[in-house]
């Protein structure tokens, strides 16, 4: 595909229009990357803003999940040596929540790890979000796997207004990778929440074994429901799971599919998460591909980038943060 035809896709999807599945392998293979890079740049200030939206995660229960996905340090399935507690108190919640509130984050979300809270360790967690709410009014988020509608209704009477569930990759590669539970069940519990009137936060890992016409397929899926908050997670491979031998992908592998799923999902927040401690060389380049927020601060299991040298870094670029939600967030 070349420049003009580049150009031409974007001009649709900045009148409000769409790109196929055809149309966004053909972008894939083009070899003007640059043009590519900078159109879906020009979709993201259109759309989104120059404005960041950060959010910030707690890793609130840790170790020994049933669940055998494959790139993933808590199964209990693989030896990780990775921390293993239930879940935090209260006070350790609130803590971090004020934390990262008076830092300028906008949003928290406690993780935790799992198939899904029992309906006990739900109520725990109520407790944990009532009780930041009381003192500051960021915006509250909850990872806690395949959570059915009762146990989503009580999370979001307890203030939490958006649900995060990575389906993780495209449905034709999920049974590669985890076998415990499925691409359909990850689906339902984000129709589930969605039902309830909450907002989603569902993206995935790429360098896993997919191919670009997968990552592709996940985009549309993702397009399909709706989601407008994308994780993007670079694969970085824990010692003890099987993907722990996994290549690394290309810079140009990276940034093309960030752009391709700015394409794909022009009104999306597509937010660095994990695995950006590979990418640190060229998150300036991705910032400029497309990506419009900001997972900072620690993550589950590795490090994740300091939330002064991130707001500095996006200040620098004129893509100052944002405590509030903005773009598709409103």
């Amino acid at each position: 595909m070349n420049v003009e035809q580049i150009e031409a896709l974007k001009m649709r999807i900045l009148a409000g229009g769409q790109i196929s599945t055809d149309e966004a392998l053909t972008l894939s293979e083009t070899t003007e990357k640059e043009a590519l890079y900078a159109a879906a740049d020009q979709i993201r200030a259109r759309f989104m803003g120059d404005r960041i939206d950060l959010c910030s995660i707690m890793n609130a229960q840790s170790g020994r999940c049933s669940e055998d996905c494959k790139w993933c340090s808590q199964s209990r399935h693989f030896k990780t040596g990775v921390p293993e507690y239930k879940l935090v108190s209260a006070e350790e919640g609130l803590k971090l929540a004020l934390e990262n509130h008076s830092k300028g984050v906008g949003r928290f979300s406690l993780v935790t790890s799992g198939r899904a809270l029992k309906p006990k360790q739900v109520q725990e967690a109520c407790k944990i979000y009532e009780a930041i709410s009381k003192e500051c009014d960021i915006a509250l988020c909850a990872s806690m796997g395949l959570l059915r509608t009762p146990e989503l209704q009580k999370l979001k009477a307890a203030g939490v207004e958006r649900y995060h569930c990575n389906i993780e990759t495209a449905p034709s590669h999920f049974t590669n990778l985890c076998t415990t539970h499925t691409f359909e069940e990850k689906q339902r519990t984000i129709r589930e929440a969605q039902a309830l009137g909450m907002k989603i936060c569902s993206g995935g890992i790429f360098g896993m074994g997919e191919t670009m016409a997968q990552r592709i397929e996940m985009a549309f899926v993702l397009r399909e429901m709706a989601i407008d908050s994308i994780p993007i997670n670079i694969l970085n491979p824990i010692e003890g799971t099987p993907l722990q031998g996994s290549s690394p992908l290309s810079d140009d592998e990276i940034l093309v599919t960030i752009a391709l799923f700015r394409f794909i999902n022009p009104t999306a927040h597509l937010r660095f998460a994990g695995g950006r401690n590979l990418i640190f060389h060229i998150q300036e380049k991705a910032l400029g591909a497309g990506v419009s927020a900001a997972l900072v601060g620690d993550y589950l299991t590795t490090l994740g980038a300091g939330i002064a040298e991130d707001k500095a870094m996006f200040q620098r670029i004129g893509r100052a943060s944002s405590p509030e939600p903005v773009g598709a967030f409103q």
